[in-house]
């Protein structure tokens, strides 16, 4: 009983040794492996929330990004088209509204123009030939009558001179004939006057 009693003594200090001993060792392990199940769990959960705000917010942005550059980019094209065609139907319409206006103003005052101006043209040709009808004629007139006038009256005084030969002398013969001669020239002078007086009352 002694040895045995003894030997109780004996494994009581080393089993409270080999107790305190390792049972920090087992408490560290298992509070390291529980805190790093837990924290690791928590930290999980945390980084996955992390995760998904921080990528919920990249990509909402990413695609806030892209869609606000597509859509502004398709909006600024259309909005180009629409524009350009505004524009090119608003001044087709004006620049139509415009010619049309000016060229009927221009057309209203450039056709009584043209028929005035063919009008006064027509009138000068018409006085034109009417001038060089009168004035032919008058120059045939007074030509024709101082030829057929001239030898006439010259002739007439000629004989009327032979024919009182017998009353009177030599001189009062030189007299006749020269009076004869005189009267016409005279009468030619007179008449191309008076056709020269005829044309210009006609213009």
């Amino acid at each position: 009983m002694p040895q045995s009693h003894k030997h109780e003594h004996l494994f009581l200090p080393v089993s409270h040794l080999i107790i305190h001993s390792f049972l920090p060792i087992y408490l560290s392990i298992y509070l390291s492996i529980y805190l790093s199940i837990s924290v690791s769990s928590y930290l999980s959960i945390y980084l996955s929330i992390y995760l998904s705000i921080y990528l919920s917010i990249y990509f909402s942005l990413f695609i806030s990004i892209y869609l606000s550059i597509y859509l502004s980019i398709s909006v600024c094209s259309y909005l180009s088209i629409y524009f350009s065609l505004f524009i090119s139907i608003y001044l087709s319409i004006y620049l139509s509204i415009y010619l049309s206006n000016y060229l009927s103003i221009y057309l209203s005052m450039l056709i009584p123009v043209c028929f005035s101006v063919c009008l006064c043209v027509c009138m000068c040709i018409c006085l034109y030939n009417w001038l060089v009808i009168s004035i032919s004629l008058s120059l045939s007139l007074s030509l024709s009558l101082s030829i057929y006038l001239s030898p006439l009256l010259s002739f007439t005084f000629f004989f009327r001179s032979l024919f009182l030969l017998d009353k009177v002398n030599w001189s009062c013969l030189d007299r006749s004939i020269y009076l004869s001669i005189y009267l016409s020239i005279y009468l030619s002078i007179y008449l191309s006057n008076l056709s020269h007086f005829i044309i210009y009352l006609s213009i």
